[in-house]
């Protein structure tokens, strides 16, 4: 075991003053049929040079792409300045122990992102994260639940991301919840107010309201709150936190505002880095707080009137009595949480609203570069953010395929997850979009769609017997 720090002496006199011959004997209890055996799979050791280059050759693998897929990862500039402060020894190793007030830095950071996330909903309060945007929805329905204490029933759109509701069911399915599906227009890829009415008067506990959907189609966020409050639910709106900056708050929805708002933070400075680490975020109106689940920092002053930061409504059922928690998922993901915090305070109310403003000017302009090609038409006809629907006249696994020689990834294919909108393809072009690079995907997207009509693929004949 060669990662312990101690010499072979060292080893020699603490197994003799515990009368074990060796370090195996400790495990002597464990089967042989249990243990791994020696890592033969493991290459052998490399320099710090050699180890450099694989990573470098590793990386190249990848690619250098255009990207234009969205689908609730969102490629967006991080300035420099971001990262090169997370990485500063303060922040990256940085974490709150369970004597929490001794961390006054890192409480105070949370703090700040806990008010930015607060304003930028329009909501009461916020939690200090969670894991991510899937799991914050499982989180928000469970809470829903416990505060409605009647209904266990909770209404879904699919409009909402379908690995969302996947998640959501695989949380909740065991827990006596049940979550009803709600059908959307497929004129206009939203949920009609008026098809509500089928469940007018049930005992659903809440309704589920995404902004923009996973279509990147607006919703009637109004009319859905009003209408969830006023046959006694909660309003959940699952939000974008970029489209935050141009759309209305959460907390201003309908008469009353929705109850909580969740969401997926990547899109606040966080990098796509092969699926993660992102975070999820919360908030809530004051009278749901002690529902939310996970850590809330406060803000006093001690005897001597300065100020002073400390955890807050963390229940301690989270870390011992766990059957009896609000919740058992409840993390702080502080690195990621600390660059959203500085994201925010870089760029400001108007640099977010600029950021926004230019996502939504490049996915227009992607709609009209791409549909002016033969063959490829829009899907929804209703107002978008950063994402939008199409439809191609061939598959679009084969679009996808064609194009990604080309340096470009065109979008996501929907047909596993909505195959009655038969070949739809899901676009998304935020700010770091071109117009040059909006014209190269139009270009080599026009030259795929054209030959597949010019050059069908044969049909494939059965050999005669």
């Amino acid at each position: 075991m060669p990662f312990i720090p101690h010499t072979e002496s060292d080893i020699r006199a603490m197994l003799k003053s515990i009368g074990a011959k060796s370090i195996d004997d400790l495990f002597d209890e464990i089967p042989k049929e249990l243990r791994a055996g020696k890592l033969t799979q493991v290459p052998e050791g490399l320099s710090e040079m050699q180890v450099t280059r694989l990573m470098q050759e590793r990386a190249q693998q990848d690619g250098h792409y255009l990207n234009f897929i969205g689908a609730g990862a969102y490629e967006h500039h991080i300035p420099a300045a971001v990262w090169e402060i997370v990485t500063r020894g303060e922040f990256y190793s940085a974490y709150t122990p369970y004597q929490a007030e001794a961390s006054q830095g890192t409480l105070q950071l949370l703090y700040e992102y806990q008010t930015m996330m607060a304003s930028l909903t329009g909501m009461d309060i916020s939690n200090a994260s969670l894991y991510d945007g899937a799991s914050g929805l499982a989180e928000a329905v469970l809470m829903a639940v416990r505060a409605h204490k009647k209904a266990r029933k909770i209404l879904m759109p699919r409009t909402v991301h379908p690995i969302y509701r996947s998640v959501v069911g695989a949380i909740v399915a065991n827990q006596n919840i049940e979550i009803v599906e709600v059908p959307f227009d497929t004129v206009g890829g939203y949920v009609a107010p008026d098809s509500l009415s089928a469940f007018a008067g049930g005992e659903y506990a809440a309704l589920v309201i995404p902004q923009p959907n996973f279509f990147g189609v607006l919703e009637e966020v109004d009319a859905l709150t009003d209408w969830a409050h006023a046959n006694n639910m909660l309003a959940i709106a699952l939000v974008n936190p970029t489209s935050l900056a141009i759309l209305k708050a959460p907390g201003e929805w309908g008469s009353k505002g929705a109850d909580i708002a969740v969401g997926e933070g990547q899109p606040l400075g966080a990098p796509l880095s092969s699926g993660g680490p992102y975070f999820g975020f919360m908030a809530c109106k004051e009278p749901l707080v002690r529902q939310m689940p996970g850590r809330i920092i406060g803000r006093t002053v001690d005897k001597d009137g300065k100020s002073g930061f400390t955890l807050t409504l963390q229940a301690r059922e989270q870390h011992i009595r766990r059957s009896k928690a609000t919740s058992n998922i409840c993390t702080n993901q502080g690195l990621i949480v600390t660059a959203a915090t500085i994201y925010m305070s870089l760029l400001g109310p108007e640099g977010l609203e600029r950021v926004a403003a230019a996502c939504h000017a490049n996915t227009l302009a992607t709609i009209e570069k791409l549909t002016a090609i033969k063959g490829v038409t829009r899907v929804f006809s209703r107002p978008v953010f950063h994402e939008a629907v199409l439809r191609l006249d061939m598959p679009v696994a084969d679009a996808l395929r064609a194009l990604e020689p080309q340096g470009i990834l065109g979008g996501f294919d929907l047909a596993d997850h909505y195959p009655e909108l038969g070949q739809a393809l899901l676009i998304c072009a935020t700010e770091t979009r071109s117009p040059a690079d909006i014209d190269q995907y139009a270009f080599h997207l026009e030259r795929v769609v054209s030959k597949r009509r010019l050059d069908p693929p044969c049909a494939v004949k059965a050999n005669p017997v």
